[in-house]
């Protein structure tokens, strides 16, 4: 199995997923067009019945209407004159509901124009055959029955509603086609959609079981792999902390072997500072004792012998010397006093407390108030977040920070320091800004080594203060970052732990 086939299943399984969102949507929408598409047809196909029923109901009346008006002239039986009369009255909403009906066809809207002028024609034969025979003319009624009959009204109502039903009757057979061919292409898209998501699902199936074999797979090689695992790295973290136990007390050790000599060399040096004057006095004497044993030699007011040139710019050389000696004996001291500070704080162990970081701050600040009033610093504390971490470290971490921002401000210039901080993700960020002389961006990590300073060295300082501030800071699971450029101040950002917890990394 090679290292990209975990990828390229994920990227595989991604695109079946898709494949399959893609088939559902789609099958769906067809689904919805053509079912929408066949309720159409099927409502035409009603619409279809309905026309042609409503002709037939038309016709029904007319037909009603004149048998109860034959039936009336016949027998004058009141019940064929109330029949008439219903008839007659329901003919005319009849035909309007009909022609509503066939609106929508024009061909039909044609045929129910002309069915309606026939109509009106024989609705007027048949109040006029029943007029003639309420007043007793029966020759004229039977008249006008048979110029009726004899008339094409008749022929033309059945003619027209005949076409009309043929009319309806084509387009039945077309929309029901329509209907038909509708509803075989739902079933069919359906069918197809149904059976692509069974595959999809399937070759789904498939992959997941394949994935679940691999799966299983690399959790018993990762059993496998972990049976030693907790015992390798328990030992493997005693071997680091006694490693880092045992530089500690290396540095400890060094420092104190470093320290006698240096004791030993200040002492001598005191001596030989001391013992100057003789020495080059006599040197003088016995020089000029030797040059000419009847000269005497030059004695100042206090009784000495007085250098001359030479002697006295070999005493001068001697001084300046020792000055030097002296100068790197301190330098050199007070590297070895921060190599065992450095190595009394490594093995100090941390206790997280609830520490209010206005209140030490304001503290903090109060200690360097002297300081800040010299370089003219105005430091101006924003919101700061509580925490839970060692107070002592804290302390250390932005007594150095501020004391820093003070020491290297821009000469003349009123300082502006801001400390501030807020919350993100379970994390502290704190932030002290300054308005100071910045520090070169290849200066960035240099900065945080120990020893190394950067910049011009016109301050006091061992360069071990940055370097000391972000081990503190990597002990309390923080981290620590610069941003600045010359002359343009700097910004050193300090993430922590709201909540930090003593590890055994940490104690380590």
């Amino acid at each position: 199995m090679t290292s990209d086939t975990p990828h390229e299943r994920t990227v595989g399984q991604v695109l079946l997923l898709t494949a399959g969102f893609l088939v559902l949507v789609a099958v769906s929408s067809a689904s919805v067009l053509l079912v929408n598409k066949a309720r159409d047809d099927n409502a035409a196909v009603v619409h279809t019945i309905e026309v042609e029923n409503q002709t037939n109901t038309l016709l029904l009346e007319i037909r009603r209407a004149e048998s109860s008006v034959r039936g009336y002239l016949l027998t004058m039986g009141p019940d064929f004159l109330n029949d008439y009369e219903q008839a007659l009255a329901a003919i005319t909403p009849e035909l309007d509901k009909l022609e509503h009906l066939a609106a929508d066809n024009p061909i039909q809207a044609e045929n129910v124009r002309q069915l309606r002028t026939a109509i009106a024609t024989r609705l007027d034969q048949f109040e006029r055959e029943v007029g003639f025979f309420k007043q007793g003319d029966l020759p004229s009624a039977a008249n006008l029955v048979r110029d009726a009959a004899a008339g094409d009204t008749t022929t033309t109502i059945h003619d027209l509603t005949d076409a009309m039903r043929a009319e309806e009757d084509r387009l039945f057979l077309l929309r029901t086609a329509n209907a038909d061919r509708s509803q075989q292409l739902a079933s069919l898209v359906t069918i197809t959609g149904s059976g692509l998501v069974v595959l999809l699902a399937g070759i789904s199936m498939f992959l997941i079981r394949r994935s679940a074999h691999a799966r299983d797979r690399a959790e018993r090689q990762l059993r496998e792999n972990n049976l030693n695992l907790e015992a390798t790295v328990d030992a493997r973290t005693a071997d680091l902390r006694e490693a880092n136990e045992e530089i500690q007390r290396f540095a400890y050790i060094v420092s104190h072997d470093l320290r006698a000599p240096l004791v030993n060399i200040m002492g001598f040096t005191s001596e030989l500072e001391e013992l100057h004057p003789g020495i080059f006095h006599r040197i003088a004497a016995l020089s000029r004792a030797q040059t000419s044993a009847a000269a005497q030699p030059m004695i100042a007011d206090g009784g000495e012998i007085q250098l001359e040139r030479a002697d006295k710019q070999l005493s001068d050389d001697f001084v300046e010397a020792l000055s030097f000696i002296k100068s790197s004996i301190g330098k050199m001291d007070r590297l070895i006093s921060a190599i065992l500070s450095l190595t009394r704080e490594g093995r100090r162990e941390f206790s997280p407390v609830a520490v209010d970081m206005r209140e030490m701050i304001d503290g903090i600040v109060a200690s360097h108030a002297h300081q800040a009033a010299q370089a003219q610093a105005h430091i101006q504390i924003g919101a700061l977040p509580r925490i839970e971490s060692d107070r002592l470290a804290l302390e250390q971490i932005f007594s150095n920070l501020i004391d820093n921002a003070i020491k290297y401000l821009k000469p003349g210039v009123p300082g502006e320091i801001v400390v501030r901080g807020r919350t993100k993700l379970g994390f502290a960020i704190f932030e002290i800004s300054d308005n100071g002389r910045g520090i070169d961006p290849r200066d960035h990590q240099r900065i945080f080594d120990l020893f190394r300073r950067a910049g011009v060295q016109d301050r006091p300082g061992q360069g071990i203060g940055l370097a000391h501030v972000r081990t503190l800071v990597r002990r309390l699971g923080g981290t620590m970052s610069v941003a600045s450029e010359l002359g343009s101040g700097s910004t050193f950002t300090i993430t922590l732990p709201i909540k930090w917890t003593v590890n055994r990394t940490a104690a380590a």
